[in-house]
């Protein structure tokens, strides 16, 4: 899977990850349904973090689509808010 970080890069990310990602998904999507927006810097930064270490830099000439796009880490929970889907930030 191809993971885009919105003013960061794309990275690859082996579906072995995908529970992780979701877990931290998850805990995005609660905070932003709380409006805890101390929650919801927290989680972010977990979920970024991991794809960060999970994955693989793609390569910056490729001109492959993203499966997931995630916000920068300054993003707010509005902004955030508006780019959830039915199925959170990560698909699956």
């Amino acid at each position: 899977m191809i993971v885009r970080i919105l003013g960061e890069g794309q990275y690859d990310v082996s579906d072995d990850a995908l529970g992780s990602l979701n877990e931290h998904d998850g805990a995005v999507e609660a905070a932003i349904d709380a409006g805890d927006e101390e929650a919801f810097a927290t989680a972010l930064a977990a979920l970024l973090d991991t794809v960060r270490s999970v994955g693989l830099a793609h390569a910056l000439e490729s001109l492959d689509e993203s499966d997931a796009i995630l916000p920068p880490a300054d993003a707010s929970l509005e902004e955030v808010r508006a780019m959830l889907a039915d199925d959170g930030l990560i698909p699956g």
